[in-house]
C-alpha cells in the first residue's frame, strides 16, 4: 500500500518538476524570435482493479506539446512575402520617380530650355547671341539626356546587386533548412517532436519567405521540403540545391539559375513575392521600360529635330546638316553564336516615327527562318529569310545572311540612346534657321524647328516629345502611389498576421508567472505525500518489530 502511494507521489512530483522545467524554458525564450509556447501535456496512469473498484496509479507526462497552428503560420509567411515584396517595390519606385520627376534635373525643363532657345532663334535669326545660346541649350539637353542614361544605369546596377546579395541570403537559409531536416528527423525517430529545432525550421522558412514566395510539404519523417517562386524546389530532405545569379552574357542583367553547371536553370521568371520578386519587378518592368522610353524621346527628337533641320539653311548658304547625332540601336549576341550580326537602324520616314516602341526585340533562328518577337508583350511580328530587309515598329532591320538553329540576338533599339545622342552642329551659323538660301533674316525654317515641341509624331501621331515623357512621368507616379498604397496596407496585414501567432503562440509573462506558483503548489503537494508515506511506513515497521 505504501508502496503505491510512493509511486503516486513520485510521478506527481516528475510530472511538476517537468511543468516547471517547461514553465521556466519558456520565460527563458520570451525574447527568442519563432519561440513557440510549451506546454506539458499529462494524463493518469492505468489504474489497478481491486476488489474495491479501480485504484489509480498516479499521472504520466506524455509530451511536451507545441502551441502552434499551422494555418495562422502560413498566413504569416505569405504576408511577410507579400508586404516585403510591396515595400521593395515602393523603395525602388520612389527612387526612379524622383529622378524623373525632379523639377530641376529630370528631362522637362532641358527640354523646355532647348526649345525655348529654338523660339529664340526664331524671333530673331540675326542674333549670333540667339544662336549661342541655342547651341548651349542643345549641349545641356543632352547632358541631361546623358546624366539621366547613367542615373538608370546605376539604379540598374543597385538592383542587380540586391538580386545577388538577396539570392546569397537564400541560398544561406537553405543550406540550414536542409541540415535541420536531417537534425529533425534523427529526432523524431526517439518518439517525441523536437520543438525546439521545429521553431528555429518555422523561422528560418519565414526568413526565406521574405525574400520569395514560398510552398512547404512535410514529408512521413519529419522533413521539410521548400518550393519558392512558382514551385521550383530548393530543399528536398537534407539536401538543397543552390541558386546562382549570373548574366546570360557579359553586360547583360542578371538571371536567376537553379543549380549549377551545364544542368543549370534559368527560373528568373519563376521567382514571385518577397524582396526578390519585387526587385526583379523594378528592374524587368519599371527600370528597362523607363530607359527604354526616355531613349524613345532621345531617338524622336533626334529623328523629328534632324529631318526639319535639313530642310533649312544656314548663315552660309548650306542644307541638308543633322543638328542632332541619331542614337544606334545596340545588338547583343546571344551565348555561343559565331555568324554576323543582324544590321538594324532607325526608319527614316516620318510616317514612320509613330510606331516607335519603348521595347527590345528577340530575333532568333529556328527551322532555317528568322523569327522576330517582341519582348515587352511578347508578340511575334513575323519570320523571315537570310538577308531579308524587313521594316517594323519604326526600325530597319536587315536579317542576318547564315545562321544557325537556337542562334539569337536581343536587340534593343532605344536602351542606350539616351547615352548616345550628341549635338553634330558646332558653328551657331551652321543652324538652319532660314527657308531659302541666303535668307540671313529669314526664319520660317526655325519656326518650323520651334513647332517640333508641340508636334504629335510620337505613339501613333497621337502624343508630343514632351507628352511622351510627361507620360512615362504619370506612369512612375501612379505605380509609386499605388506600391505606397499596398505597402501600407500589407504593413498592417503583418501586423495583424504577427499578433494572431502571439496570441497563439507567443508567451506571456503574467500567464506563466501563475503557472509558476500552481506547479510550485504542485510539487511541494507531492513532497509532502512522500513525507507521509515515509511515516506511513515508519509506522508500519515499528508495528511488525513489536
Amino acid at each position: 500500500m505504501t508502496s503505491g502511494l510512493f509511486n503516486i507521489a513520485t510521478s506527481a512530483l516528475n510530472t511538476a518538476q517537468r511543468a516547471l522545467d517547461t514553465t521556466g524554458h519558456n520565460i527563458a525564450n520570451v525574447n527568442t524570435e519563432g519561440y513557440s509556447r510549451q506546454r506539458a501535456e499529462v494524463a493518469t496512469r492505468p489504474a489497478q482493479f481491486s476488489g474495491g473498484g479501480y485504484i489509480g496509479k498516479g499521472v504520466q507526462g506524455t509530451t511536451i506539446r507545441r502551441m502552434y497552428d499551422e494555418f495562422i503560420q502560413t498566413q504569416l509567411r505569405n504576408t511577410t512575402s507579400t508586404s516585403r515584396y510591396y515595400d521593395t517595390l515602393y523603395g525602388s519606385l520612389s527612387r526612379v520617380d524622383n529622378l524623373v520627376a525632379d523639377p530641376s534635373a529630370g528631362l522637362a525643363p532641358a527640354l523646355q530650355g532647348f526649345f525655348s532657345a529654338v523660339q529664340g532663334v526664331a524671333n530673331d535669326p540675326t542674333s549670333s547671341a540667339n544662336r549661342t545660346v541655342l547651341l548651349a541649350e542643345a549641349e545641356s539637353l543632352v547632358d541631361r539626356f546623358n546624366f539621366l542614361h547613367q542615373r538608370f544605369q546605376d539604379q540598374q546596377f543597385i538592383v542587380d546587386g540586391q538580386i545577388g546579395d538577396s539570392v546569397q541570403e537564400i541560398n544561406s537559409i537553405t543550406d540550414a533548412l536542409a541540415r535541420l531536416n536531417a537534425q529533425i528527423v534523427s529526432a523524431q525517430g526517439r518518439g517525441q517532436p523536437p520543438n525546439d529545432l521545429l521553431d528555429k525550421r518555422d523561422q528560418l522558412i519565414l526568413e526565406l519567405s521574405g525574400y520569395v514566395d514560398v510552398t512547404t510539404v512535410e514529408q512521413d519523417d519529419g522533413a521539410m521540403n521548400v518550393f519558392i517562386g512558382r514551385g521550383q524546389g530548393v530543399v528536398l530532405g537534407n539536401r538543397a540545391t543552390p541558386l546562382n545569379a549570373v548574366p546570360s552574357t557579359p553586360g547583360m542583367p542578371l538571371e536567376i539559375r537553379l543549380g549549377t553547371g551545364d544542368k543549370a536553370v534559368d527560373i528568373t521568371r519563376q521567382m514571385t513575392g518577397g524582396q526578390l520578386g519585387g526587385l526583379l519587378e523594378v528592374r524587368n518592368n519599371v527600370l528597362a521600360v523607363a530607359h527604354n522610353e526616355l531613349g524613345r524621346v532621345a531617338v524622336g527628337l533626334a529623328l523629328a529635330f534632324n529631318d526639319q533641320h535639313r530642310q533649312g539653311y544656314d548663315l552660309l548658304g548650306e542644307t541638308d546638316k543633322a543638328f542632332f547625332k541619331v542614337p544606334t540601336p545596340e545588338v547583343l549576341p546571344g551565348k555561343g553564336v559565331s555568324g554576323p550580326n543582324p544590321t538594324v537602324t532607325f526608319d527614316t520616314d516620318p510616317s514612320q516615327w509613330g510606331q516607335l516602341k519603348a521595347s527590345d526585340y528577340r530575333l532568333t533562328h529556328e527551322g532555317g527562318e528568322w523569327h522576330l518577337t517582341r519582348v515587352s508583350d511578347g508578340r511575334k511580328l513575323g519570320s523571315y529569310g537570310a538577308g531579308d530587309e524587313i521594316k517594323a515598329d519604326g526600325l530597319v532591320i536587315t536579317m542576318p545572311a547564315s545562321g544557325s538553329a537556337g542562334d539569337s540576338f536581343l536587340i534593343r533599339p532605344t536602351r542606350n540612346a539616351s547615352a548616345d545622342i550628341a549635338v553634330t552642329i558646332k558653328n551657331p551659323e551652321e543652324i538652319a534657321a532660314a527657308g531659302q538660301p541666303g535668307g540671313v533674316g529669314d526664319n520660317r525654317n526655325a519656326l518650323a524647328l520651334a513647332q517640333v515641341q508641340t508636334t504629335n509624331f510620337l505613339n501613333g501621331g497621337t502624343t508630343s516629345l514632351e507628352g511622351a515623357y510627361d507620360g512615362l512621368v504619370g506612369r512612375i507616379g501612379t505605380r509609386t502611389r499605388q506600391a505606397e498604397v499596398a505597402s501600407l496596407a500589407q504593413e498592417r496585414l503583418l501586423a495583424d498576421a504577427k499578433a494572431q501567432r502571439e496570441s497563439v503562440s507567443g508567451v506571456n509573462l503574467d500567464e506563466e508567472a501563475a503557472n509558476l506558483l500552481r506547479y510550485q503548489q504542485a510539487y511541494q503537494a507531492s513532497a509532502q505525500i512522500i513525507a507521509i508515506t515515509n511515516t506511513l511506513f515508519d509506522t508500519l515497521i515499528g508495528a511488525v518489530r513489536r
